[in-house]
């Protein structure tokens, strides 16, 4: 490599100015305000390992052990978290070559279909609005663990108080930007990560009776043999589906913040590859000594959603061990987890508008940025949607907060088998336009056929999730209950329909020929580029075993 071509490409991607076209800098903003790339290794890696566990591992667990039993909880939370590694491999690949704003509507639009982007991006987006008063909501909800100790319904402080106390918090990491955004992040996420291990170390003691205040002695397996292993059936596992894809939400959120990295090429990868910790030590291994230690015909667990914390089935199993201080330490864990997600919406939420409004999928005001690189007007609209948190203290407001959190619902399922879609879409471009894949800065681990088994999952949980909206369980057809958990899917085809009417684009798709696989990249000198890569490769050829393997999965 020329000595000029390698420091030429090596100040681009250090200044994380390169390579990105006139059409890109209006996704990621115009003139002098841009998205600011300022978010580090560490905070990218923390950001998939403990980004979005909050109240859906905490708390929605328990009524997924209770609806379906240790099994079907361990078994439905494999399968999401599976598909959820091989997607989140697919979108790295992506984010590492293309880190744009909004990524995950643009590579739909760019690889699938404008109109499905257009619906895509937008789905996102409500998602994380609405779930942002649902957070907050969850978060005054868990304070009311010490402010109303016996249940009586009446704390001795407002639920309103303490969501306005975290709305105001949640604003003010906001105002400084990325930048907060991702120490925060760090921070809870390390919490959470020690809450956790501390969790399993202790979930190991008390399922051999290791503790001296507990007197059911060792317990081993014996939940899984009586109550047992599954409860209501067919219907019991496929109704954790919905749970599991709630608790494993946001795992995307390491895409979506690839634009405002200052070195996407390298910290996208190591992130990616977090994700594989994160489901088989934080969801799979906890979910299965939960089993383990606490017996899913427990009434209380009937009780446990939403911020309901006393009902959390990591606070009961302390309980059941009889230690008096592990329930208040946890449901502080919890409260500064929920936090963290409502930080999370924010963020995801106002990336995917002003990406949508940069791309003319949106009002133009929507897209100004200001010189500290945030996205104002629609960072305002945000927080301003979290005001929504208040109509729970209406008498109906329960009501109608069930149905803004059904537009919600699905729409996990749809982001992830758009991304696997996206992903496929875009290595057949890539092989039209005559590259390999030795010449992307990340490959998908599990490749191609990684993307089609995880879009396969994906849509088997969707026609899961409408067996169990149109029979559930315990109960008969009802048009009510059934939108109430599929709501989100005839919204989605509402925005693609309605884009194709309005835009008059009557054709379906984008033809793999005609994509230009160039535009987007961070990259100045492509073959310069190039030869790193191969520089970098060669390099690591000459490792021993062991580090080219730790290489592969850290």
């Amino acid at each position: 490599m020329a000595l000029e071509s390698k420091e030429k490409y090596d100040a681009d991607v250090e200044s994380g100015s390169g390579g990105v076209s006139p059409h890109d800098s209006v996704e990621v903003g115009s003139g002098d305000n841009k998205l600011h790339a300022a978010l580090k290794g560490r905070h990218m890696q923390m950001i998939a390992i403990g980004g979005s566990i909050g109240a859906g591992l905490f708390v929605g667990s328990g009524g997924a052990l209770h609806s379906g039993g240790p099994a079907s909880l361990i078994i439905d939370f494999i399968i999401i978290g599976f598909m959820l590694l091989l997607t989140v491999n697919a979108l790295g690949e992506l984010a590492a070559l293309y880190p744009v704003a909004g990524s995950f509507y643009n590579y739909s639009v760019r690889f699938i279909d404008p109109g499905w982007g257009f619906a895509m991006g937008w789905n996102y987006a409500m998602n994380w609005l609405v779930v942002l008063p649902f957070e907050l909501t969850t978060a005054g909800i868990t304070i009311a663990f010490w402010t109303d100790p016996d249940n009586t319904g009446n704390p001795s402080i407002n639920v309103g108080v303490w969501i306005t106390i975290f709305l105001v918090m949640v604003s003010a990491v906001n105002y400084f930007g990325v930048k907060g955004y991702g120490e925060v992040e760090f921070a809870l996420g390390l919490v959470k990560v020690i809450a956790i291990i501390g969790f399993i170390i202790l979930g190991v003691i008390i399922d051999c009776g290791g503790v001296p205040t507990d007197s059911r002695g060792y317990i081993g397996a014996k939940y899984w043999h009586e109550p047992g292993a599954f409860r209501n059936g067919f219907k019991g596992f496929c109704s954790v589906f919905v749970t599991a894809s709630f608790a494993f939400g946001g795992t995307e959120l390491v895409g979506l913040a690839a634009a405002e990295a200052n070195n996407p090429r390298k910290t996208i990868p190591k992130a990616t590859k977090q994700v594989f910790w994160r489901i088989s030590l934080f969801y799979v291994i906890s979910l299965f000594l939960l089993g383990l230690i606490v017996p899913s015909d427990n009434d209380t667990l009937s009780s446990a959603s939403g911020g309901e914390t006393r009902y959390s089935p990591f606070v009961l199993s302390f309980r059941l061990a009889g230690i008096k201080v592990l329930p208040s330490i946890f449901n502080a864990v919890i409260t500064l987890s929920v936090l963290s997600v409502a930080n999370s919406c924010t963020f995801a939420s106002t990336r995917t508008i002003q990406a949508l409004c940069a791309k003319g999928m949106g009002p133009k005001w929507g897209a100004k940025i200001d010189k500290k690189g945030r996205p104002y007007i629609v960072l305002i609209i945000s927080l301003l949607f979290g005001c929504l948190a208040y109509i729970n203290e209406a008498p109906q407001g329960s009501t109608i907060f069930t149905w803004l959190l059904s537009l919600s619902g699905l729409s996990n399922f749809f982001t992830w088998g758009s991304i696997c879609f996206a992903h496929i879409r875009f290595r057949k471009a890539w092989a039209l336009a005559g590259r390999t894949t030795d010449d992307l800065p990340f490959a998908a681990m599990f490749g191609v056929i990684g993307s089609w088994i995880g879009l396969v999952l994906n849509i088997l949980c969707l026609i899961a999730q409408f067996y169990v909206a149109l029979f559930p369980i315990g109960g008969s057809p009802d048009a009510e209950a059934f939108f109430e958990s599929y709501l989100a899917a005839p919204i989605v085809i509402l925005f693609f329909v309605g884009y194709k009417v309005y835009y008059r684009q009557w054709s379906i798709g984008v033809k793999a020929s005609e994509i230009n696989v160039d535009e987007g990249r961070r990259e100045l000198d492509i073959v310069a580029f190039r030869q790193e890569l191969d520089e970098e490769r060669a390099m690591k050829a000459g490792w021993p075993w062991w580090k080219r393997q730790w290489d592969f999965w850290m």
